[in-house]
Parts: structure tokens; C-alpha cells; sequence
């Protein structure tokens, strides 16, 4: 469909929303650990939160029971963000105590990786095209 109409819709960006057992905990973890700011809460006590680095965003929402559960087959990422710049990012989370799991590694697929699991059990993946010069 190439009509004239579709020159109208633009895709601007995807927000992975995850469901957590404390929004609070889990913000605070992004920020204190991740690098991410806090961009605001939702509710009194906070059932919604938004964290936020640069372009991307991340929503987090309360979970009903108390464990997270991704349905992620094994080897799989919940979230994959591409960045710039992933060497650096590794140095500035170890620094502050990211599990990093995996990298950075060049992979198959042309792409440099750096897997981290937070404090949720969730897995986010940093990749950066290695037809960028590593930072």
C-alpha cells in the first residue's frame, strides 16, 4: 500500500511496558543503577511509573502477585535497546553494579551486546551496529 495516505504514518517508537512487584523499587533501580531518570509516578501508592534515558523510555506498572513473570523462551531478551555508545555503557554499569550477564560480544547479526539482567529477573539487551566504531 503506497497510496498517498500512508505518507502520513510514521512509527516514532516502541515502549516496552513491564508488570512489577514494586514500581518504586524497580524506578529507583533504573536510575540508581541502570542510568535512567525518573519521569514521574502514578498512583498513591505508585502503580505506574516511567523511567526514561535519552529517546527511550520504559513503563513499569504493579504486578498483582509478588513474582515477575517474563514468558521469555530461554536465551531470549525481554527488551532490546539499541544504543551508541556500548562499550562505555558497560564500563558505567559495572561501575554501578549492573548484573551484567553476557558482553559486550560482537554478534552473527552484525550487532555488539551487552545483556543484563535487573532487578526483576528482567533480561535487556544493549546492542550497537559494530558498523559504528566501538565508544
Amino acid at each position: 500500500m503506497n497510496s498517498d495516505a500512508d505518507k502520513t504514518i510514521r512509527f516514532e517508537g516502541a515502549v516496552p511496558q513491564f508488570t512489577v512487584p514494586d514500581v518504586v523499587q524497580t524506578a529507583e533501580y533504573y536510575r540508581d543503577v541502570l542510568g535512567f531518570q525518573i519521569a514521574g509516578y502514578w498512583g498513591t501508592p505508585p502503580v505506574f511509573a516511567i523511567v526514561r534515558r535519552d529517546k527511550v523510555e520504559l513503563f513499569f506498572n504493579r504486578a498483582d502477585q509478588s513474582e515477575v513473570r517474563t514468558g521469555r523462551a530461554r536465551g531470549a531478551y525481554d527488551a532490546y535497546l539499541r544504543i551508541i555508545g556500548v562499550e562505555a555503557l558497560a564500563a558505567e554499569l559495572r561501575a554501578l553494579g549492573a548484573d551484567i550477564l553476557e558482553g559486550p560480544v560482537i554478534r552473527v547479526y552484525e550487532q555488539r551486546e551487552l545483556v543484563v539482567r535487573d532487578c526483576n529477573g528482567l533480561i535487556l539487551t544493549f546492542g550497537e551496529d559494530t558498523s559504528r566504531p566501538a565508544n
